[in-house]
């Protein structure tokens, strides 16, 4: 139990501008972890090992990629007791991002609205942050996810991805490409069938390169949208078959506003997640694990706001569960409760 209870928190957060509250955590978290002070936020992992894609996740809970977008606050974020942790997204070269304000609370609905746009410090700056972090030495998994600048061509995105995927090989264990945020232009348009095959087959046969190089295979997943029908999910799922890509991750946010249009801010551009999302992202889910076939490792995200909605996302088909609105709304509570909710039973491996 942290000494710090988020309930005591939240409303000084919530009665911040959202990206403010963001920034405030964030900053705190970078300069207080592996401090004394960490004791304040700080609560035992659970102990659910589970073996997927080569790896051994300490348990289910991850956090999803998103809040920590430049990987200072892996051991801070690392010490609420997630069994695996995914920061970025990064792109090659630092970018500002959208113009603010970009992220907006929809607390009737437990949900956010963001269209940051892959703002970030860019790939160096990224890599001496992953470095410095001790959270895999402890025996936590670190995914690094990568996408495209704002300014790169769609059709030369493949060449920022590889770039980054260079740049975070040695460090990750796994990497992420997100192909499917609403917030950069054109960028939903890699997961059509000719764009998608060409990034698979160029990162298949970079991650080739580099596992010779290394001397070991770094698992590669795909990060997906929810906004896409039975055929264009059946497209994705035989090309992640057909370039041996290790797992998907399923899903991204919304732009679909159906749940929230009434409400102060629906209205607003970007993308949606919370609880809206939930039945969208399971959606995604149960056709994928139809599609792909039992084995295939699938980490569902989107909409998990309790524990028992962790267990939802496994029966859909999700090996593991990752969090991001629900722990800005419930805390690092969410992260005990749902991996103590997976581990005594409802999750696959």
């Amino acid at each position: 139990m942290s000494l710090l209870p988020y309930a005591l928190t939240r409303p000084f957060l919530f009665g911040l501008d959202p990206e403010h509250a963001h920034d405030l955590t964030m900053d705190s978290l970078a300069r207080l972890q592996n401090t004394p002070l960490q004791c304040l936020w700080s609560q035992p992992r659970v102990a659910d090992p589970v073996e997927l894609a080569g790896l051994t996740f300490p348990n289910r809970i991850g956090l999803a990629a998103g809040l920590d977008k430049n990987g200072r606050c892996i051991d801070g974020l690392g010490a609420m007791g997630f069994g695996f942790i995914e920061v970025g997204t990064v792109t090659p070269k630092a970018q500002p991002g959208n113009p603010k304000p970009r992220m907006f609370r929809l607390p009737e609905a437990n949900a956010l609205i963001n269209r940051l746009g892959f703002n970030n410090g860019g790939l160096d700056a990224f890599i001496a942050n992953v470095e410095r972090a001790r959270f895999r030495r402890g025996g936590g998994i670190l995914g690094l996810n990568i996408g495209k600048n704002a300014a790169t061509p769609i059709a030369r995105a493949v060449d920022d991805y590889l770039l980054c995927l260079d740049g975070v090989y040695p460090h990750a264990d796994y990497v992420t490409l997100n192909i499917s945020s609403p917030n950069t232009k054109n960028l939903r348009a890699l997961q059509a069938d000719d764009a998608l095959d060409a990034l698979l087959g160029a990162v298949q046969a970079r991650r080739t390169q580099l596992a010779a190089q290394h001397g070991r295979r770094v698992p590669v997943f795909l990060k997906i949208a929810p906004d896409l029908d039975d055929a264009q999910i059946g497209v994705i799922a035989a090309t992640l078959q057909r370039h041996a890509i290790d797992g998907v991750i399923a899903t991204n946010t919304t732009i679909a506003r159906d749940a929230v249009k009434a409400l102060r801010h629906g209205d607003e551009s970007g993308g949606l997640s919370g609880a809206p999302l939930f039945e969208a992202s399971n959606r995604v889910i149960r056709r994928l694990r139809a599609t792909l076939g039992p084995d295939f490792p699938i980490i569902g995200v989107g909409g998990v706001m309790r524990a028992a909605d962790a267990r939802v996302k496994v029966a859909a088909g999700a090996n593991l569960v990752q969090i991001y609105t629900g722990f800005i709304y419930g805390g690092p509570p969410l992260i005990a409760a749902a991996a103590r909710a997976l581990a005594r039973g409802g999750a696959q491996t």
